[in-house]
């Protein structure tokens, strides 16, 4: 699998999803189902993906939905989507996807799933402890992530290149999307291991840190690169 960049399927999704140009921001236009999507490329085993909350809808209950699937995106009648991955999906082909619990309850949330070697799928929320969702993932096939904007959940978006998910994240690593180093500190809170790149998305999209979800005023780097001086 290579390094192509990670954006949802452009044509298997449900009816009531619509897709930014870059593909990587989905919504969910009406009703609280219809609204599964999936990655365009196979996800490699300990490969997160990290999804952002940008948007939830009032008056609905439940959330996301997230998981793995054997079945070829390109290979799927978009009219033939079920209106839920669970139970329908999950029923009906190989799928493994479960609810996400206790997640979703403000915009600005960061969630990141993976499937590790051994076929259990993790998840943690805004950078936290890693939690494990269920087990029994085959891996000895190529898998696409699949994600139901179900219920309050209105819209999210895929926050940039998916990387690797180590055992254990350096204290170095970016809390969001553990691809770069966390070198930015969020201002008045101070919560940092964040990188540029996460914090500025962050500053710009919600203005809320996605730890304690206090207003972000600044933004400090707080390691510096070889050969900077202070």
């Amino acid at each position: 699998v290579g390094t192509e960049s990670l954006s949802f399927h452009p044509h298997a999704k449900g009816s009531q999803i619509r897709l930014d140009e870059l593909h990587c921001t989905a919504w969910r236009a009406a009703t609280f189902h219809d609204g599964i999507v999936f990655t365009n490329r196979p996800v490699r085993p300990k490969e997160s993906v990290a999804l952002q909350l940008l948007m939830l809808e009032e008056g609905w209950h439940g959330g996301l939905r997230v998981g793995f699937t054997r079945l070829d995106p390109s290979a799927i009648c978009p009219g033939s989507l079920p209106p839920y991955v669970c139970p329908d999906l999950v029923e009906k082909h190989p799928v493994w996807a479960a609810v996400l619990p206790d997640w979703g309850e403000n915009s600005g949330d960061v969630v990141s799933f993976w499937v590790d070697r051994r076929g259990r799928l993790f998840w943690t929320s805004n950078g936290g402890e890693p939690r494990l969702l269920l087990w029994g993932v085959p891996t000895s096939s190529p898998l696409w992530a699949v994600v139901d904007i179900y219920g309050r959940a209105k819209a999210v978006r895929l926050l940039g290149l998916c990387s690797c998910h180590p055992a254990q994240k350096s204290e170095e690593e970016c809390a969001i999307c553990y691809q770069h180093t966390g070198d930015t500190r969020l201002l008045p809170c101070g919560h940092s291991h964040i990188c540029s790149c996460c914090a500025l998305r962050i500053f710009r999209d919600s203005g809320t840190c996605p730890m304690c979800r206090g207003l972000v005023q600044t933004l400090v780097r707080t390691l510096r690169a070889p050969g900077e001086e202070g």
